[in-house]
């Protein structure tokens, strides 16, 4: 059975880093692209990051880009999301994901799998 267990949020002020781990189980981690995704309050699910299987490609929503980096750790079965420069936008439940498309399609189309752990909710106020 697939687990995603998402933790490492909080609040913070605006400008403020965060790092939350994604832990992965159920599944062969390395073998699959991966997504972070976020939920704002009365909204839609909103893709930020994708990283292929081996790491060494990368891509963000323009929302994020430049400010969040996207990471794994293969042997670990973890994926992370470096956010610095928070802005209260940012505020959302961030999931992690499995990508049931590649993740270079990830700017064009609804990439991910919608088998979702609990998240870890982001606040960021002053």
């Amino acid at each position: 059975e697939v687990h995603l267990v998402e933790s490492g949020g909080g609040m913070v002020n605006p400008g403020g880093s965060l790092t939350p781990p994604c832990a992965a189980s159920g599944f062969t981690f390395s073998s699959v692209d991966m997504s972070w995704v976020r939920q704002a309050p009365g909204k839609g699910p909103e893709w930020v990051s994708g990283i292929n299987t081996g790491g060494g490609s990368t891509y963000y929503a323009e929302s994020v880009k430049g400010r969040f980096t996207i990471s794994r750790d293969n042997a670990k079965n973890t994926l992370y999301l470096q956010m610095n420069s928070l802005k209260p936008e940012d505020t959302a439940l961030y999931f992690c994901a499995r990508n049931a498309l590649p993740v270079d399609f990830c700017s064009v189309a609804k990439c991910y799998e919608t088998h979702w752990g609990q998240g870890t909710q982001v606040t960021v106020s002053s």
